[in-house]
């Protein structure tokens, strides 16, 4: 008797999603709950050409098999160890034992350029694919939140998954009851243009978890910090300024605007910088950067600079031993790549 091995039912057998990842142009922390939930934030973010992949495919064996950072075979979804792939599954309703999931990134995790909201936007745009379920941009931001600080409870804002999920460089503004409001930044072709060559990243060759950095202002903004509120004040409304900044084609005005902005996250929490960090700061604005900052929660990652003297400051900061990162911003937000 011969026994026929049957496909599994999915609808989309493979697909593979991308997701860009970011970096914050100004008013970033004001995006985290423990704030916006009393006084509203406000920030502006852009997408970048590096992105989080996720390929999704359907299987023959009774199993669930994972491939990230490390490999993981189940046979039930609440056997997965990695919290983000498990909750995720849960949430869109996969639950039969033979898939595939598989992650790959252009830049590693720990960088401080959102990859966690990168990796669920793209995951769960992936998973809804393969259910043939269509949902849109707004959706699937507020669902990433959802997974991430509902039911995982991190200590993270929404900029990440939002702007994952929408692209471009765009204007967030979160209310107290949760809704987040969103637009492209009236930018002119030139001022874009100028971003794009003048605004460089350089690897500090640190990786680190965020969740302890921003743990410490979500616990001082619950408890009503007067220091770390009236900081978060000034961040909100330097974004505000960033935002005019850059629609007026003002950059020289955005980078010193990136510089106070560096100095106002620096007080926050002493963990954000070290004596290395501040001193290829200082060497980068002795070699032609008009400002700059630390992007993310801070403790490593990516330094970024707009630069009066491109050539100048790349030479300097490779002479200094940091790698450059060249991009591009992304238009396209968190979309399908490939679809059998």
């Amino acid at each position: 008797m011969v026994h026929r091995i049957r496909a599994p039912p999915f609808i989309d057998p493979m697909i593979i999603t991308r997701s860009p990842l970011r970096i914050s142009l100004g008013g970033g922390g004001t995006d985290l709950p423990s704030y916006y939930r009393d006084h509203g934030g406000f920030l502006v973010a852009a997408a970048i050409d590096k992105y989080v992949y996720i390929a999704v495919n359907a299987t023959f064996s009774p199993r669930i098999l994972l491939k990230y950072s490390k490999m993981e075979t189940v046979h039930s979804v609440a056997e997965i160890e990695h919290p983000i792939i498990r909750e995720a599954m849960l949430a869109v309703g996969v639950t039969n034992p033979q898939i595939e999931i598989a992650s790959m990134a252009d830049i590693p995790a720990g960088t401080g350029l959102g990859s966690s909201g990168s990796f669920t936007t793209s995951l769960l745009r992936a998973l809804h694919g393969h259910r043939n379920t269509p949902i849109s941009p707004a959706t699937l931001a507020e669902q990433a939140c959802e997974i991430e600080i509902g039911r995982l409870k991190e200590p993270i804002g929404k900029q990440d998954q939002y702007i994952a999920a929408v692209g471009g460089i765009t204007a967030f503004t979160f209310h107290p009851d949760g809704r987040v409001e969103y637009r492209p930044c009236r930018i002119s072709e030139s001022t874009l243009f100028n971003l794009e060559d003048n605004l460089l990243l350089f690897f500090t060759g640190y990786s680190r978890s965020a969740s302890s950095i921003l743990k410490d202002q979500d616990d001082r903004s619950r408890q009503n910090d007067t220091v770390m509120i009236e900081n978060l004040h000034e961040t909100k409304e330097l974004g505000h300024k960033s935002l005019a900044a850059l629609e007026s084609g003002n950059l020289e005005e955005f980078a010193r605007l990136m510089d106070v902005h560096w100095r106002r996250k620096q007080a926050r929490n002493p963990g954000i910088s070290n004596a290395q960090i501040d001193s290829w700061y200082d060497h980068a604005v002795a070699n032609g950067a008009l400002g700059g900052k630390l992007i993310g929660a801070g403790g490593g990652g990516f330094l970024m600079f707009y630069a009066s003297n491109n050539r100048q400051l790349r030479k300097a900061m490779a002479e200094a031993g940091l790698q450059e990162v060249r991009f591009r911003f992304d238009f396209e937000g968190t979309k399908v790549v490939a679809q059998s």
